[in-house]
């Protein structure tokens, strides 16, 4: 069986929304994106960490994601070039919408529809390896309530926003244990987290 990790940026007041560029994601009149590299400089202990957990359990399996995720992933790492490009295109994507129609515009690429909840539970009994969510705020707070997220990785940014998207949707109670913890030179506290399961 797979098991299905969360591997997000966030501020200290939870903030998921645009980490990687200011026009990332301006819903909601978001005016701080790019803050993923305005509160530290760049950090290779962050890269390491992420290649680490998807070569833990059996390899990468997949990514899953959103349709405003892959959106954005697809035309900015396009355009970008470079090995994170090529292992996204490389890798199968699973991606849930209500809106995107087939066939997807990037390779590999499986458009999830119906009860996703179920869906994604039968891919992570099929699956081998880990299915890896990066942003996806709001298919991450389905998977939560279903109980299907098996380890949230966290790149938790020294910085506190007061505005924007939150990681952790309202109404949603997960008791977590700490599995490891690294502090970066720059600040950012890399760390792992288990849902505890009676």
């Amino acid at each position: 069986m797979g098991r299905i990790v969360i591997m997000n940026h966030v501020t200290l007041d939870g903030v998921m929304q645009g980490p990687g560029r200011a026009d990332e994601d301006t819903r909601g009149g978001f005016t701080q994106g790019g803050w993923g590299h305005r509160s530290v400089t760049p950090d290779d202990a962050v890269g390491k960490a992420m290649g680490e957990r998807m070569a833990a359990g059996g390899g990468l399996a997949g990514w899953l994601f959103g349709r405003r995720t892959y959106e954005q992933l697809l035309a900015s790492w396009n355009a970008q070039g470079g090995p994170f490009k090529d292992a996204l295109n490389n890798s199968p994507k699973y991606v849930a919408s209500t809106t995107l129609e087939e066939p997807l515009p990037w390779p590999n690429s499986t458009l999830l529809r119906g009860d996703i909840v179920d869906g994604l539970r039968a891919l992570k009994a099929q699956s081998g390896g880990v299915l890896a969510i990066m942003g996806s705020g709001v298919l991450i707070g389905s998977l939560m309530a279903a109980d299907l997220i098996d380890e949230y990785l966290l790149m938790n940014h020294p910085l506190v926003l007061g505005t924007g998207r939150r990681l952790f949707p309202g109404g949603v109670h997960v008791s977590l244990r700490l599995t490891d913890s690294v502090t970066t030179a720059t600040g950012v506290v890399i760390a792992t987290y288990e849902p505890v399961r009676n």
